[in-house]
């Protein structure tokens, strides 16, 4: 499966549009990417500067500074407090306008669109969620070429010989990526953990398991509940284990079990926070891997930490099973997360 995460012989997009078109996934993805579906590494070299340790490190004080308000809100309310209205959804939408240079007061209007463009079930709903999207970050984009700032968005724009669609593309894929996904593996994280009292607790006997938990509940947290994996095209004829794979054969690599394969992962259904995880594809491998991920496992480092140290008590209010999923939109996650103290 790594190998194949990293195989050129596959690719993201489809080369037949006809085809292509009449997948929402791909086609969300498409209209997000524009120019750039076809052309990864110029993609993912445009944006691996803004991810980089340093830019993560700076951008961290923020991320703890955001997440101590918004315990400091949940503190004092009476529980049971669905955490995924108080901490999930506010958190990630709040440290991309930061981050990206989108104006904080914003920030309701662009979260409720990417959630609309994410729904798989309404193709209606999903078209006009990112043709709103879209129109806003076109004035956002112009905003920022009159009046450029310390921010994503304003260095993108000044890098040489890159045109406004493209700009525009790549602040909606990362509005979209960034806010969405990080939403539900927030949820995802924190509710596998309280679901085991013995993980848990070994989290506050040693926070500094911390970084290992998130990698861990990564491993173990669905992507989406519409396919579990990462979708790929043959871009040429080639044969792997005895089966034949025609050009634009569509290949579904199903990371999570591979996250689950006992050869690699003792015992893979049991969570544990001390596991060594350095097999795991959750944020895919080689050239293809997610190139937001450092983001994401930053903001979950900083929840869980002060989730532990402020919150020693924090427990499901609710069974497991009683815990939806969000089957309507692309990126899954809950529907929400009670929890008491």
């Amino acid at each position: 499966m790594a190998r194949l995460l990293d195989d050129d012989r596959l690719g993201r997009s489809n080369p037949d549009p006809e085809a292509a078109a009449k997948d929402g996934g791909s086609a969300l993805l498409a209209g997000l990417l524009g120019d750039f579906a076809t052309d990864h590494a110029r993609l993912r070299a445009l944006l691996e500067p803004h991810f980089s340790p340093e830019r993560m490190l700076a951008l961290r004080p923020y991320v703890e500074k955001l997440t101590g308000r918004l315990l400091d809100g949940l503190a004092g309310q009476k529980p049971p407090v669905d955490l995924r209205q108080a901490l999930a959804l506010p958190l990630p939408i709040q440290v991309m306008c930061e981050w990206l240079g989108v104006p904080q007061e914003d920030k309701d209007r662009f979260g409720s669109w990417t959630q609309d463009a994410a729904n798989v079930g309404d193709p209606v709903r999903s078209e006009q969620g990112l043709g709103e999207l879209f129109g806003y970050c076109r004035q956002l984009v112009a905003d920022k070429r009159r009046n450029p700032g310390d921010d994503v968005i304003s260095r993108i724009c000044a890098t040489e010989g890159i045109n406004d669609n493209e700009v525009l593309g790549l602040t909606a894929l990362l509005l979209f990526g960034g806010y969405e996904t990080t939403v539900a593996r927030i949820g995802t994280c924190v509710s596998l953990l309280l679901a085991d009292p013995e993980q848990w607790q070994a989290l506050l006997d040693d926070p500094g398991l911390v970084p290992g938990a998130v990698e861990e509940t990564l491993r173990m947290s669905m992507p989406n509940p519409h396919n579990g994996g990462m979708p790929r095209y043959a871009l040429t004829d080639f044969e792997i284990d005895g089966v034949t794979i025609r050009t634009g054969d569509f290949v579904l690599l199903n990371i999570i079990a591979a996250n689950h394969d006992e050869t690699v992962f003792a015992d893979p259904g049991r969570i544990d926070v001390a596991r060594d995880t350095t097999g795991s594809l959750v944020f895919g491998r080689g050239a293809y891997s997610c190139v937001g991920a450092m983001l994401a496992r930053m903001q979950l480092q900083v929840v869980l930490t002060q989730l532990v140290a402020r919150f020693p008590t924090m427990r499901l209010a609710v069974g497991v099973e009683e815990l939806g999923l969000r089957h309507n939109t692309l990126i899954g996650g809950l529907i929400q997360l009670p929890v008491t103290w």
